[in-house]
């Protein structure tokens, strides 16, 4: 029961970031993309360059910003999984073999008023490559 609610709260966060990017222009080609175990919750593009986009959802009141679960050991998850949809057909049907390739954050936090989103463009650069 609770993995349900975890996981409803997730695709409603996801849903909202989706929203969001689209608002700013993102074209959304992949949600919750899956590899083995690796996972990408969006890839999106805007203006010939690829983001993968992570996603954290909380539940009013925050605890702690969610954009701190981005830690050394998420970002090394997401390296890996950006590899492998690099390497995937999905990738390989966009044609964009020179795109430059960006790692982004959202954060939403899910409040009675409606949803609280903070955009990270650019939040990090893999050095472990």
């Amino acid at each position: 029961m609770m993995e349900n609610k975890k996981q409803n709260v997730g695709k409603q966060g996801e849903d909202e970031a989706c929203f969001f990017l689209q608002n700013e222009g993102h074209r959304i080609v992949a949600r919750n993309w899956r590899n083995e175990h690796r996972e990408l919750d969006i890839v999106s593009l805007k203006q010939g360059a690829i983001h993968i986009v992570e996603v954290k959802t909380r539940t009013a009141p925050v605890a702690a910003p969610p954009e701190l679960n981005v830690n050394y050991g998420k970002r090394a998850k997401l390296v890996a999984a950006a590899k492998a949809f690099l390497h995937s057909t999905e990738f390989r049907s966009l044609h964009l073999d020179d795109a430059e390739l960006f790692f982004d954050v959202i954060t939403v936090v899910l409040e009675e008023t409606g949803p609280t989103i903070e955009y990270y463009p650019k939040a990090f650069i893999p050095i472990y490559v």
